[in-house]
């Protein structure tokens, strides 16, 4: 399996880093307890390549909680199914009604994953110019990991505003303290400076077991959407202009983006890597979004089934159900609207995108997409219309691109006739196209409606369920941003986001 070998690496990275980290040649000869030991790794390739592969390790625990929960259930595309007999997730719920306070659990895990793998990062950068190695593989490792440090900063200014800044090693507690929180600007700033350096470094693609790794198309990809997120359209064009000339291309069949027997294929351009077969590798997306109340109706798996507050999550919206015009073939490769149970139909929708069954039992093998070729479309299509609508132009032609693969007719300028209807076209579109995929919450609030369309998505979602609080779904600018996690707030001495 493509990539297999790469992420087999991260099972013995871990330990490899803490048992060099924590013990000396002998038992007479330690290190001070308070210094990282980087006297007995970081001394080869291998080493270092490890620690590369240890950087990407803490995609795989943001992807299975962090990144759905505030990327898409946050979002109006969807929600929780909720289980009165089991409340042990209520903050998960919280997150979804606007009403998550700075003490959350699943806040706390997004800031400190996310930390992780910046010093994850900043580790790398710190010891590999000590390491005799070729320059094509110093500029590799380099470039992965200035991509992966820029990912992070980018999801956490998009939810928390300026965050601490932290480039450097830390070699002691004391210096774990941070300078406070940057700047918006600063932080962007940083992550353009990491994503233009990777983009130059990494190749543009992989053979063998290196396949899922971070490329130049990667780290282009991902500055030409750091640039529309700060409505600079010129420079995001060029960026996004690089990745078409890198031989990615639109997969015929779209259910095949998802298939695990198909990852890392044309459409694709990053995906966090699961391995069914491994133990701390899968990913278990598909018992996740099933409906608690399933069983094995909807994962096959009658061993485990399904139940309790591990499941019913990210539950497709009646808002996003009613996005897929008639006949886009992407909505059943999407979701369900229901699924049945001893002869008897529940209507219970559930995310269908993750699910190609078990490897084994409660562990699936199926990756989660973050950045892909379609993506890259819609967005030089945003990118030319913000810069002058032009009837039927090559915005349009993106935009159909894309609509045809979905069985759809195409947009024409007698239906879409302005620059604003164009853009309105261009955010559905993308809403279908990425459905579960992360992106619609960003959308949402980098095109100026999150507000809007949150508050109205509110009153429908308190018209539909009874148990949603009177006081959820009150969206304000301030509530645009998540609050920073109390415990940092304390012992950082940070600035808390106004609520």
């Amino acid at each position: 399996m493509q990539g297999k070998r790469f992420f087999q690496y991260i099972l013995i990275t871990l330990m490899a880093v803490l048992l060099t980290t924590s013990c000396g040649k002998n038992f007479l000869d330690l290190n001070p307890e308070a210094t990282i030991n980087s006297n007995v790794f970081y001394k080869n390739e291998d080493e270092i390549k490890q620690a590369v592969n240890a950087a990407y390790n803490i995609l795989q625990d943001l992807g299975r909680e962090s990144y759905w929960i505030f990327g898409e259930m946050r979002s109006d595309n969807s929600a929780f199914q909720y289980n009165n007999a089991d409340r042990g997730r209520e903050q998960w719920e919280f997150v979804d009604e606007f009403l998550v306070g700075a003490t959350a659990e699943c806040i706390r895990n997004f800031w400190q994953d996310s930390y992780i793998g910046i010093s994850r990062c900043n580790d790398v950068l710190a010891h590999i110019s000590e390491v005799t190695m070729s320059d094509a593989a110093r500029n590799q490792y380099t470039g992965e990991v200035q991509f992966l440090r820029a990912f992070h900063y980018f999801n956490l200014v998009r939810q928390f505003g300026g965050v601490p800044l932290r480039l450097n090693s830390v070699q002691s507690p004391d210096s774990s303290l941070s300078k406070g929180r940057a700047s918006v600007d600063q932080v962007y700033a940083v992550i353009i400076s990491d994503l233009t350096a990777a983009a130059a470094k990494l190749p543009a693609k992989y053979n063998g077991a290196d396949v899922g790794r971070a490329s130049s198309g990667t780290a282009s990809t991902l500055l030409g959407k750091v640039y529309l997120t700060q409505k600079k359209y010129a420079e995001a064009l060029t960026e996004l202009r690089k990745v078409t000339a890198l031989g990615y291309q639109l997969v015929p069949n779209y259910a095949d983006i998802f298939d695990p027997n198909k990852k890392n294929g044309p459409e694709s351009i990053f995906e966090i890597q699961y391995l069914g077969s491994q133990t701390g590798l899968f990913s278990s997306f598909m018992y996740t979004f099933a409906p608690y109340t399933s069983g094995s109706a909807v994962t096959g798996d009658t061993k485990t089934g399904i139940n309790g507050s591990g499941s019913g999550w990210n539950i497709p919206t009646q808002d996003m159900i009613a996005a897929y015009e008639a006949g886009d073939k992407r909505k059943a490769a999407s979701l369900a609207e229901g699924y049945t149970s001893n002869g008897v139909f529940v209507n219970i929708p559930y995310v269908k995108k993750y699910n190609h069954g078990f490897t084994e039992v409660g562990r699936t093998n199926d990756n989660f997409p973050v950045l892909r070729y379609a993506d890259v479309l819609l967005m030089i299509a945003e990118c030319l219309n913000e810069q002058g609508f032009v009837a039927n132009g090559e915005a349009f032609d993106l935009l159909n691109q894309v609509r045809t693969r979905a069985g759809l007719p195409n947009k024409t300028a007698a239906e879409v006739n302005s620059q604003a209807a164009f853009r309105t076209a261009l955010f559905h579109e993308r809403q279908v196209e990425l459905a579960f995929e992360n992106h619609r919450w960003y959308d949402l609030v980098r095109s100026g409606n999150a507000v809007t369309v949150m508050n109205a998505h509110g009153v429908k979602e308190k018209q539909q369920h009874t148990y949603i609080p009177s006081n959820a779904y009150q969206v304000s600018n301030n509530r645009l941003l998540l609050p920073l996690p109390q415990t940092d707030v304390n012992l950082d001495n940070l600035e808390q986001n106004p609520q």
